[in-house]
């Protein structure tokens, strides 16, 4: 640790996550112990990064084609000659199930005339251009070349299909354009370890919506990497959630958290005549599921808190959903939001419960968003892995609150999110001194992520 990495950072005042996690009913796993700060600076970070596009140009060129990118599900392709296609800054990827069960990646374009191969995910015993014909197996290799006398000169070794790299972890497919660099198991690190407990390689993707952002696919992140926001933005989920004492945690360049409590008042709330029960009837009051409800009230008996009692119905209610006894699961893993992110734009979410899995990519530049919210399902022990559900893609005027799926209460967040996140792009491109500040500890995780995105293009440009 560096002399700058120990200066002393405030921290919210009264309950912590440290105080939490050692009220829990369960002994709680070591990581969600560990406090894993690091302060990184204070200097503000300039607006250009999010709206020039020379910025955007480095990150396509230089940082792009160097990073592992979650581009699918193992359930979206589980059986062979399985197709999906991948597409993120300009690149397109074709990746495909082969006989023996592994997965390789292709750039999907044709070597004839660059016509895009496929355009979308499927199923096909070979890969043949829709323009003209050429055609590859499914592994790469050149089936066939119509009018082969006229391209004597294209031997069938010249016209492979190139190929990305491929890794594999946790039902989570990742692909890395150029090789060299960290194996995906270092760029993951620590969040196998971390996962292991929720087994994602058990789960598949229940419900899939994404909608195009107006606003730089950082600033929509952004929106995602700290909490403290929802006393404004989010005010129907303060009353039971732990906004401003979420912990962050630095693991590497390409990792870190957040942890947020479910359960307990907002500290940004005044405490003065709301008791645990009062908790406990905010959170049934604003959700429908059944697993907070018993005769539509939460019963806090005295002495004890709302998030043991909520975790303990959560408890109960979610053993079904797994098909084996949960009951080492601790409240923390039950209620709170565990949220991961992984460089540069894969953000998975922990915990005995349906997770969250977020992705972001440019659509097509710097000014609008893919962003793709996937919820998880675990599968029962023995039982095979479900199909994935497509993805469906909101229209402009649709809201995130129309995707039944994702549930009112998510859906009504995410609607509070794209509202910020396109008045903050707008902002950005009209701002005056062109920086943006951060706090020193609740916006570390966007600090950490700009680093390492500096590093990625200090490398590019000493090469």
């Amino acid at each position: 640790m560096n002399e700058i990495s120990k200066k002393v950072v405030a921290r919210c005042p009264g309950t912590s996550y440290a105080d939490l996690v050692e009220a829990d009913s369960r002994p709680v796993p070591d990581f969600m112990r560990e406090d894993r700060y690091e302060y990184l600076g204070s200097e503000p970070i300039t607006a250009e990064r999010y709206v020039g596009d020379a910025f955007f140009r480095r990150e396509t060129e230089h940082m792009w084609p160097n990073v592992w990118q979650f581009a699918a599900r193992e359930e979206e392709m589980l059986e062979p000659d399985d197709m999906v296609v991948y597409e993120n800054a300009g690149r397109s990827y074709l990746l495909i199930r082969q006989a023996d069960g592994s997965v390789r990646a292709f750039h999907n374009v044709c070597l004839h005339r660059g016509r895009r191969l496929r355009t979308e995910s499927g199923s096909a015993s070979a890969i043949q251009c829709p323009y003209h014909g050429f055609t590859w197996n499914n592994d790469g290799s050149l089936r066939q070349i119509p009018c082969r006398w006229d391209f004597g000169h294209l031997s069938d070794e010249k016209m492979k299909l190139p190929e990305a790299e491929v890794g594999r972890w946790g039902g989570y497919i990742f692909i890395r354009e150029n090789p060299g660099g960290p194996s995906l198991e270092e760029w993951l690190d620590p969040v196998p370890e971390h996962f292991a407990r929720w087994a994602h390689e058990r789960r598949t993707t229940a419900a899939w919506v994404a909608k195009v952002m107006d606003a730089n696919w950082k600033a929509v992140m952004e929106a995602f990497m700290e909490a403290w926001h929802s006393y404004t933005t989010h005010p129907q989920i303060v009353p039971f959630t732990g906004d401003a004492n979420t912990r962050y945690n630095i693991y590497s360049d390409t990792v870190n958290s957040a942890i947020s409590a479910q359960g307990i008042m907002s500290p940004q709330l005044d405490r003065e005549g709301k008791d645990e029960q009062w908790i406990a009837d905010q959170i049934a009051a604003y959700y429908s599921r059944a697993q907070y409800r018993q005769d539509g009230k939460v019963k806090v008996p005295p002495g004890e808190t709302a998030r043991k009692v909520l975790g303990a119905r959560a408890r109960e209610q979610y053993a079904p959903m797994f098909g084996y006894d949960i009951d080492h699961a601790t409240d923390s893993e039950l209620l709170d939001s565990i949220y991961y992110g992984v460089f540069p734009n894969f953000a998975p979410w922990g915990g005995f419960k349906p997770n969250i899995c977020y992705r972001f990519r440019p659509w097509p530049d710097q000014h609008r968003t893919l962003m793709e919210v996937r919820i998880l399902t675990p599968v029962h022990p023995g039982e095979p892995i479900p199909p994935a559900v497509p993805m469906r893609l909101l229209g402009d005027d649709e809201s995130w609150s129309q995707a039944h799926e994702l549930g009112v209460a998510l859906g009504e967040v995410l609607d509070q999110d794209v509202t910020n996140v396109a008045e903050v792009q707008a902002g950005l491109r009209a701002s005056k001194n062109g920086l943006v500040e951060l706090g020193e500890y609740q916006e570390v995780r966007i600090r950490h992520f700009h680093q390492t995105l500096d590093k990625f293009l200090a490398a590019a440009a000493q090469d």
